[in-house]
């Protein structure tokens, strides 16, 4: 069996590479020791080598900034088995504006849009924290403002079952698999954010309310495969990002889970997935795959 694991950043973005490369080695290491051969593509024109070695492949899954990954996935999509995202939904994800306004018309809460004033800056089709300001200035082209919350920054990671693609063999019906609940270090240097790894899992007297918005905010967008749920906990859980991809938190979650991360994002692809995983410990994690004591 052959896997196609396809992380953009690796040979194509040197501000996101070490976090990609942490993420591809991770990955990479459940699939051989679930009995897979792992290929990947190189230096070269990325999407050239998606179309080459996806029909050569068994399963395919493409991690990238938001704003390239649902063209890259749709090429995975008709060439292999994706057990990532579909690609529709990953489009609608990487538009935040848009993300926003569709939780928010479902009861979610999410930050309001705010026009003067202190407002957090971003990207409309943006990845995590870059290019994220805190500041008074008039939002750039392709950029927007949102209400700034006071909180604790966490993410949930989950797999969602399949929903889209082969949805006629492989529905289910089955919620999300939540993996765990992570604390984001995230700092605010001259007026930028920054993220610079996490914790997990962590507790939270909060722990039922946030996993039930995670997994509707992923639900509601149709999300399939690993994703991430990035909350602000204040007043309200406000859901400040989706991420429809592998993220930086299963560097830490691989390290102390009993489960490979492989077989789960295989058999979810299929609509099989357990009731819960079992983690054996409590980590922290950095951007660039190093795994510590907390």
């Amino acid at each position: 069996m052959k896997a196609l694991l396809a992380e953009y950043s690796v040979f194509h973005d040197p501000v996101l590479a070490p976090e990609g490369e942490a993420m591809l080695g991770v990955l990479a290491v459940s699939f051989e020791r679930c009995g897979y051969e792992v290929v990947s593509p190189k230096e070269g024109d990325f999407e050239e080598e998606l179309r080459l070695l996806a029909p050569q492949c068994d399963v395919g899954l493409v991690i990238a900034p938001d704003h390239l990954l649902g063209r890259f996935t749709r090429i995975i999509e008709e060439r292999t088995h994706n057990i990532g995202c579909g690609s529709m939904s990953i489009a609608v994800c990487a538009n935040k504006q848009r993300t926003a306004a569709i939780l928010a018309a479902h009861g979610i809460a999410v930050p309001g849009a705010v026009t003067t004033g202190p407002r957090v800056i971003k990207e409309i089709c943006g990845c995590g924290t870059q290019n994220m300001r805190l500041s008074e200035e008039e939002p750039q082209n392709g950029e927007f403002g949102q209400q700034f919350i006071e909180g604790e920054h966490l993410s949930v990671s989950l797999i969602g079952s399949r929903v889209v693609g082969e949805a006629c063999l492989y529905y289910s019906g089955a919620p999300p698999l939540v993996l765990s609940l992570n604390r984001q270090e995230i700092g605010i240097v001259d007026g930028r954010f920054c993220y610079r790894g996490g914790e997990t899992p962590v507790d939270h007297p909060r722990y039922e309310e946030i996993i039930d918005v995670a997994t509707r905010s992923a639900t509601v967008l149709g999300c399939q495969g690993y994703a991430g749920v990035d909350v602000v906990v204040g007043d309200e859980i406000y859901v400040v990002d989706v991420n429809p991809r592998i993220t930086s938190s299963l560097v830490g979650i691989a390290s102390i889970m009993e489960e490979e991360i492989a077989a789960l994002l295989v058999d979810a692809s299929h609509g099989i997935l357990p009731g819960s995983v079992t983690l054996t410990g409590h980590v922290r994690f950095d951007t660039h795959g190093k795994v510590m004591a907390p």
